[in-house]
């Protein structure tokens, strides 16, 4: 597998880790064995849609704790621990080539890594062997200026960083409540609109996905969504990959992407 500059994966529900007939969690496992052999990076950045700040963040925890962000879960969800090395350096040279781009960011010496950082961590490097770092999401900032998070985030790659960008394709709480076993029309065909223009490389329609009739529903609030445009601004090459489609309690897509 060639090293990607980016990968965009939709992290579900915080129980993934304990859901053994997922085809998403057997999607994370397979794809961090393939990372592992032929595309192992050196050090992990994420931007989790569970951090959200006005400014950008990155966290600088040299052992960064696993932080349980949820609540009415099984007990053994609780027990769950992901306890990889903090990268305090990428920390750094994150927040460096921010603000080289003109975009202001903070470093948090307490920050630990929520659901949306170990959930796929867990399943794709089980041994936690990678160091890693979290970037937060800035919501009222918009699409367009976390793509160009990404954009200023393209020397990573070639310093050996992946940018692991966890949210959700599809994410509304209120539907998962409403229907947990059947998928909605509208949610398809917002996923069919992702795959379609990832596989495209149209950058424009990614960025007016608001546009869309269908985008209230799919994502009533963005958050899920932005680290989506942090992945696609830190690949050179718009056209990215589709490795993954289905669907996980009803409407919330699990679909994940990857650029070069």
């Amino acid at each position: 597998m060639k090293q990607p500059a980016s990968i965009f994966v939709s992290h579900g529900a915080p129980t993934l880790p304990l859901e053994t007939d997922n085809p998403a969690r057997a999607f994370l496992r397979d794809l961090g064995s393939n990372l592992r052999h032929d595309a192992r990076p050196d050090a992990i950045l994420v931007v989790s849609a569970h951090w959200e700040s006005s400014v950008p963040s990155v966290t600088l925890a040299q052992k960064p704790e696993t932080i349980h962000d949820f609540y009415g879960f099984a007990e053994e969800l609780y027990e769950l621990k992901y306890p990889a090395s903090g990268a305090p350096e990428l920390a750094e040279r994150t927040r460096k080539l921010l603000a080289s781009n003109g975009i202001q960011a903070r470093t948090d010496a307490g920050r630990g890594l929520d659901h949306g950082a170990w959930v796929p961590l867990m399943e794709m490097f089980p041994g936690a062997e990678i160091p890693v770092t979290q970037l937060s999401v800035a919501p009222e900032q918009g699409a367009e200026f976390h793509y160009a998070m990404g954009e200023a985030l393209q020397p990573l790659k070639e310093e050996g960083i992946l940018v692991l960008a966890s949210g959700g394709a599809v994410h509304n709480l209120m539907q998962y409540r409403r229907d947990p076993v059947n998928v909605a029309e509208w949610a398809r065909s917002f996923d069919d609109f992702l795959a379609e223009r990832v596989s495209a490389g149209d950058v424009d329609g990614l960025l007016n996905y608001s546009a869309r009739s269908d985008h209230d529903q799919a994502h009533p609030t963005d958050e899920h969504f932005l680290p989506f445009f942090v992945a696609l601004g830190a690949a050179r090459d718009k056209q990215g990959d589709v490795l993954h489609r289905s669907f996980s309690h009803g409407s919330l897509s699990m679909a994940s992407y990857a650029w070069t």
